[in-house]
């Protein structure tokens, strides 16, 4: 019951959107103090708390006095990297007054696809909480390019609380959560209090318009939410600029916002990365033998099942996979390059080494290495 997973929670990720931190396109301090607030009275009842905020390209618009968010990427990377500063400086003396100290994390998604440096991502993270020191994490939008883009602070929190394992993800905005129309413009729309199946209507109430200062709109919180419940971890929308929200969600959740219900089964960590981390390199479309194999009977995907393959990748990127018939059925790392599964599509593993000079797998893609997706 979704009760009882927030009275044990020990670890929350919270993301505090752009429309709730700032006002008039400066930074909102009395919501500053509200949740830093919250969150020290969190942790000072044993809780860890990860933020998400975004913000830094307000005040930074504030402080240059520019009438609005720039359309250039240099503008923006400027207007943040000057806003920054400001940013976390307002965090440091809100928290100070509740004797924490906060730490400052500026990521990208190279930092979350690269194995290594992922895992040195979290190893920090969790010395930092291990220090009662509350980790403000952001894009780093300084020396963003769309390459290494992460898409937005939905996108990021999504992939924090993988990342960290977290128990709930919280997710703050500037309305009380998910409606069945735009609650901005239509006066009749109606609070979605539970979901529990991501239908294809949901999209549809969805409002995928940002704010005037943010990246992402409902839109970019339910593919969030498709994230983290999936890997068995449920998500909350709701209003941010409410009294005591995070307490009074953690007390009582009827009425406040938009729960997201979780799968039964938690997914590993490690499948966690490879699904929602990674960026694929490329896409391998199988047959619907290898369909019913890899989604059904949880088989390796083997070369016999392929029938093509688009992109260039080496050894071990990260592909979709694709049936003829049903779309995408999930991500996967390859052991074999591109080249070489064009070569080798549609044979048996005995006909591998003949065909390649050399056999170092049976399989393209692995069933420890392979996440189905089709549920999503």
């Amino acid at each position: 019951m979704p009760e009882q997973r927030l009275n044990n929670a020990k670890r929350i990720v919270v993301k505090l959107g752009s429309n709730v931190i700032t006002s008039e396109n400066s930074l909102n301090l009395v919501v500053i103090q509200s949740i830093s607030s919250q969150i020290s009275r969190l942790m000072d009842k044993g809780m860890e708390v990860i933020l998400v905020s975004s913000g830094a390209m307000a005040a930074g618009i504030r402080k240059m006095g520019l009438p609005g968010r720039p359309e250039e990427i240099p503008k923006r990377q400027a207007i943040s990297a000057i806003g920054q500063s400001d940013l976390i400086n307002a965090y440091e003396k809100a928290f100070d007054r509740f004797d924490k100290k906060v730490a400052q994390i500026l990521l990208t998604s190279e930092d979350l696809n690269n194995r290594k440096r992922y895992l040195n991502a979290r190893n920090s993270l969790h010395t930092l909480m291990n220090w009662k020191v509350v980790p403000i994490i952001n894009e780093n939008d300084t020396i963003m390019v769309e390459e290494i883009k992460l898409g937005d602070n939905d996108n990021l929190a999504a992939m924090i609380t993988l990342l960290l394992d977290a128990d709930f993800l919280f997710i703050l905005t500037d309305i009380e959560g998910l409606h069945d129309k735009d609650p901005r413009t239509h006066s009749d729309a109606k609070l979605i209090s539970k979901v529990t199946t991501f239908k294809p209507q949901l999209e549809d109430y969805a409002s995928g318009m940002p704010g005037t200062l943010g990246t992402g709109g409902m839109l970019s919180k339910i593919q969030a939410a498709k994230k983290v419940t999936a890997a068995g971890i449920p998500m909350i929308i709701a209003r941010g600029d409410t009294r005591d929200i995070l307490l009074r969600l953690l007390n009582n959740l009827e009425g406040c916002g938009t729960y997201f219900a979780p799968r039964d089964k938690k997914m590993a960590s490690r499948k966690c990365w490879i699904a929602y981390t990674l960026v694929p390199k490329g896409k391998i479309i199988i047959d619907n033998g290898a369909e019913n194999a890899v989604v059904q009977n949880g088989k390796s995907l083997l070369p016999s099942g392929i029938v093509d393959v688009t992109g260039e990748f080496g050894v071990g990127a990260a592909v979709t996979f694709e049936s003829v018939d049903n779309g995408k059925l999930g991500m996967g790392l390859v052991n074999y390059s591109a080249s070489d599964i064009r070569l080798i599509k549609g044979l048996k593993t005995t006909q591998i080494k003949a065909c390649l000079g050399g056999k170092h797998y049976d399989e393209v893609i692995h069933r420890n290495n392979l996440v189905i997706l089709k549920e999503c």
